[in-house]
C-alpha cells in the first residue's frame, strides 16, 4: 500500500458524513419552521390582562402598527403584504381554530414569531403581547356573531323512503 492511499479511502466517507449532517441540519431547520406548536407550559399560561375596552384598544393600536399589513384589517390573513410572504398568515376570524387555542398559544407565538412572522418578545412589552392577544381574539367574536344561528327545524331531518320497503306508497323512517 502507498502512503497517500489510506487518505483517499477516508475522503469520500468524510464527504458522506459531511452531506449526512448537513441534510440533517435542513430537515431540522424545515420542521422547526413548519412546527409552531407552543410548549405545554405556555398553553398553560392564563392571560392577566383582563379584556377590557382599554386594553383591547391597545391591542388594536399594537395590532395597527405590527401585524395589520400582514393580517389584513379585518384578521383575516389578507393584509397588503400578505401576498409576498412564503407562509400565509393566520386567520383570526376563524372562530373553531381560535377557540383549540388558547391565550397562552397566541402569546408564545407572538413572543417567538417564525418565519416570516417577527418575534416580538424584544418589541413590544409582555403587557403589550397580552393585550393583542383580547384583541385578536375580538375577530373570532366578530365573525360568529356575523354568522346567524342555523334554525332548529334545519337540525331535524326530513323522513326519508327505505330502500327495502316492500310498500307501494314508500316506507318511511323517523
Amino acid at each position: 500500500m502507498q502512503p497517500g492511499q489510506p487518505k483517499r479511502k477516508l475522503r469520500p466517507l468524510g464527504i458522506l458524513a459531511l452531506i449526512v449532517i448537513l441534510a440533517a441540519g435542513v430537515l431540522t431547520a424545515i420542521n422547526a419552521s413548519r412546527n409552531w406548536r407552543a410548549t405545554a407550559a405556555a398553553k398553560r399560561l392564563k392571560n392577566p390582562v383582563p379584556p377590557t375596552a382599554g386594553a383591547i384598544a391597545a391591542g388594536k393600536q399594537a395590532y395597527g402598527e405590527h401585524c395589520r399589513s400582514c393580517h389584513g384589517e379585518k384578521g383575516d390573513g389578507r393584509g397588503e403584504k400578505a401576498g409576498e410572504l412564503s407562509v400565509a398568515p393566520g386567520d383570526f376570524t376563524d372562530g373553531q381554530a381560535m377557540r383549540r387555542r388558547t391565550d397562552g398559544e397566541l402569546f408564545w407565538q407572538i413572543t417567538r414569531g417564525r418565519l416570516p412572522m417577527p418575534a416580538f418578545e424584544d418589541k413590544l412589552s409582555d403587557e403589550k403581547r397580552w393585550q393583542l392577544v383580547d384583541y385578536i381574539r375580538t375577530f373570532a367574536d366578530k365573525s360568529s356573531a356575523a354568522t346567524p344561528a342555523a334554525p332548529l327545524t334545519s337540525l331535524l331531518q326530513a323522513p326519508r323512503r327505505l330502500p327495502s320497503c316492500p310498500a307501494p306508497s314508500g316506507c318511511r323512517s323517523f
